[in-house]
């Protein structure tokens, strides 16, 4: 066997798994389950963070950084609302 095709051999295999399908969220349920758990732990670890600060426990930067994820994350938050109200609003004006 060539060199060469064994270690294209090796390569396909290796990068398969990398390739393969991965399993999808059983619906928008889950989906947004998912999220609004992502949503909390960023705002717990925020709190966290500015506890910490507070005692003397984290640097400065730490504490920066935290409250950006946080406001990041509400703003975050705050425009999927916005949407989600205006969708709703069109669906409303719809005509029948």
């Amino acid at each position: 066997m060539d060199i060469r095709a064994k270690l294209a051999e090796q390569t396909y295999l290796s990068a398969r798994p990398a390739t393969e399908a991965t399993a999808k969220p059983d619906g928008p349920a889950q989906v947004f389950g998912e999220v609004a758990q992502q949503f909390a732990a960023t705002l717990q670890e925020g709190e966290a963070t500015a506890r910490a600060a507070m005692a003397g426990g984290a640097d400065p930067h730490a504490l920066v950084e935290a409250l950006a994820q946080t406001e990041l994350a509400v703003q975050t938050a705050v425009t999927l609302r916005d949407k989600v109200v205006e969708a709703y609003q069109e669906i409303l004006r719809m005509p029948v």
